[in-house]
C-alpha cells in the first residue's frame, strides 16, 4: 500500500508517529510524511517527508486567536479550558495546510492516510480522494474529542472530515481506563542525534534528566531555573537538556547537554522533570522511571494529574519545585514501583509490526 502521514508540523506531534510509519514501511508499503516546520528538522529514520506548510508560525497563529478569546486565553495558559482553545488554535492551523495536503494526496494517490487528532487536514484529504482514514492518538487527551474541537472550529466548517476507518489508541488503560480502538504500544522517538558517553549508562549517584518543550511561548512549564535554585543541596546529579540562553553558575552536580534523544537517555536515568509534554510523559513512563511533570497550557495539566494519580510520578509548579521534591523523586520506592508497573504494561501492549498488520487485514 501506500500509506501518507500526516501531522501538525510541530515535532511533538510528529514524532510519536514515526514508529508506525516505520513499520509501515519495513512491513514493505510506501510511506510518505506530511508535516512541516521544526518537525522535519529533525532524523526520521530515512522517511521520505513533505512540506505541506512551508513558513509555518505557530506563534503567530496562537497569538492572533488567543488575542480574540482573551479569557479563554487566561485558561487555556493554566491549563484548564479543555479543548475549547485547542480546537480554534489547531483549527486555524488546520486551514493554513489543508488544501497542501489535499493536492498531496491527490498527486500521490495513497491507499490509506493516517493522522493524528490535531492534524484532521489528513481526514480532509482522505474524504476527497476516497481513502480509508486511520486516527493514531498520540497523546493522553481522548483523540475523538480533540478532532471534534478541531472540526467544529470556525476555520474548518468548509471542510467535511469523515469518520475514520480505525483509530488507534496509544494509553496505558491504568492512567485513562480503556479506550475504544486498536492499542498500539507508545515506542518512543526523539529524532535521533548524538548522546554523550557518560549518559548512555548509569551512574555512581542518582541521575535526574531536566527537559523543556520544544514550542516556544508563554506558559512552556521551562523547569530548569526553579531545579538549578534546588539543586544544590539534592544528592543526586542533574543532567539540563537543551537549557535556555544563559545559565548562572552551575552548581558541581549540574551538567548541560544539547539536544539528545531522550528514549536513549531515560534508561540510564533515576527520575526525569519536565514540562509535561505528551511525548515525554510516555517515553518516561516507557523507561519506568519516575516524572515530575509541570502543569501548563493545553494537554499538560491533564498529564501531570494523570501521571499523579496513577502514582508514577508528581506533578508540581515550577515555583513548587524544591530540594525535598527532588530528593523524594529519587528515593521514594512506591513512585518508580508504580513507574515501573506501568512501562511493563506498555510494554505488553501491541508492537507496531503488529498494528501494521492488523489494519493490513483489516483494510483488506
Amino acid at each position: 500500500m501506500r500509506v501518507l502521514i500526516v501531522s501538525a508540523p510541530l515535532q511533538g506531534h510528529l514524532l510519536p508517529l514515526v514508529p508506525l510509519a516505520l513499520a509501515w514501511r519495513d512491513a514493505g508499503h510506501e510511506v510518505l510524511v506530511a508535516s512541516g516546520g521544526d518537525a522535519l528538522a529533525v532524523d526520521l529514520g530515512g522517511l521520505v517527508a513533505h512540506d505541506i506548510a512551508p513558513g509555518f508560525a505557530f506563534g503567530r497563529i496562537a497569538g492572533r486567536v488567543l488575542l480574540r478569546h482573551p479569557l479563554l486565553a487566561r485558561r487555556e495558559l493554566a491549563g484548564r479550558a479543555g479543548t475549547a482553545v485547542v480546537g480554534e488554535l489547531f483549527g486555524a492551523a488546520n486551514a493554513t495546510f489543508a488544501d497542501a495536503v489535499v493536492a498531496l494526496a491527490r498527486r500521490e494517490r495513497p491507499d490509506l492516510i493516517v493522522h493524528e487528532p490535531l492534524a484532521v487536514a489528513g481526514a480532509v484529504a482522505a474524504e476527497r480522494v476516497g481513502a480509508p482514514a486511520v486516527l493514531q492518538e498520540n497523546n493522553l487527551f481522548p483523540a475523538a474529542d480533540l478532532v471534534a474541537a478541531v472540526a467544529a472550529s470556525g476555520p474548518m466548517r468548509q471542510y467535511r472530515i469523515g469518520a475514520p476507518a480505525a483509530t488507534i489508541t496509544v494509553a496505558p488503560p491504568s492512567l485513562t481506563g480503556l479506550r475504544p480502538g486498536l492499542p498500539l504500544r507508545a515506542v518512543p522517538y526523539s529524532g535521533g542525534g548524538e548522546v554523550p558517553d557518560w549518559l548512555l549508562r548509569t551512574g555512581e549517584r542518582p541521575r535526574i534528566v531536566v527537559s523543556r518543550s520544544t514550542v516556544a511561548g508563554p506558559g512552556g512549564g521551562d523547569p530548569t531555573a526553579a531545579v538549578l535554585a534546588a539543586a544544590s543541596t539534592v544528592d543526586a546529579d542533574i543532567v539540563l537538556v537543551r537549557p535556555p540562553g544563559r545559565l548562572p553558575r552551575l552548581p558541581a552536580n549540574v551538567r548541560t547537554v544539547g539536544r539528545v534523544p531522550l528514549d536513549r537517555v531515560l534508561p540510564y536515568a533515576t527520575a526525569c522533570v519536565h514540562h509535561g509534554g505528551a511525548g515525554t510523559v510516555l517515553g518516561a513512563l516507557a523507561a519506568g522511571v519516575p516524572q515530575l511533570v509541570v502543569p501548563g497550557p493545553g494537554d499538560r495539566r491533564h498529564n501531570a494529574e494523570v501521571v499523579a494519580r496513577r502514582g508514577a510520578g508528581l506533578g508540581a509548579e515550577a515555583r513548587a519545585i524544591t530540594p525535598g521534591v527532588l530528593t523524594r523523586l529519587v528515593t521514594d520506592a512506591t513512585l518508580r514501583r508504580a513507574a515501573v508497573e506501568v512501562r511493563d504494561e506498555m510494554a505488553a501492549m501491541p508492537p507496531p509490526s503488529a498494528v501494521v498488520a492488523e489494519l493490513t487485514a483489516l483494510l483488506a
